[in-house]
């Protein structure tokens, strides 16, 4: 992926971060997914004081892709407060294997230094993915 393609990402993600309800953890996270058409769809993790209600970035900005008919994912990028970059939950990358190829670059940072993010693809996070 491009580096500029990679960075007007993570600023989206970056941004994300903003909206993040995250009491409990104080881990804010953002994600930003570009779609096939070019969109950026973003989403941010909402905590539950119940945490198996907590629902992730990643999920989050799929959920709000597909509620906007946009299946088909190019690129993934993933911010958080944390002090490295934020690797996605097994559950994250079985949603992101439903709409986006194995091929999928998933660019990862951490908010504070986004010029040091990390890139892999999705097939490296999660190599044999469900699949029907």
């Amino acid at each position: 992926m491009k580096t500029s393609d990679a960075r007007r990402l993570l600023r989206a993600a970056a941004a994300a971060t903003k909206n993040a309800y995250a009491p409990y953890s104080r881990f804010r996270v953002g994600a930003a997914l570009l779609t096939a058409g070019g969109e950026i769809v973003t989403g941010c993790n909402v905590e539950n004081v119940s945490y198996g209600l907590t629902i992730c970035a990643e999920r989050s900005a799929v959920f709000a892709a597909v509620a906007r008919r946009l299946r088909k994912i190019q690129a993934v990028a993933i911010v958080a407060s944390g002090p490295k970059p934020p690797y996605p939950c097994g559950a994250c990358r079985q949603v992101l294997a439903e709409f986006c190829p194995a091929s999928t670059p998933v660019i990862l940072a951490p908010l504070r230094r986004l010029a040091d993010f990390e890139e892999t693809t999705l097939g490296e996070l999660l190599p044999k993915s469900f699949k029907l």
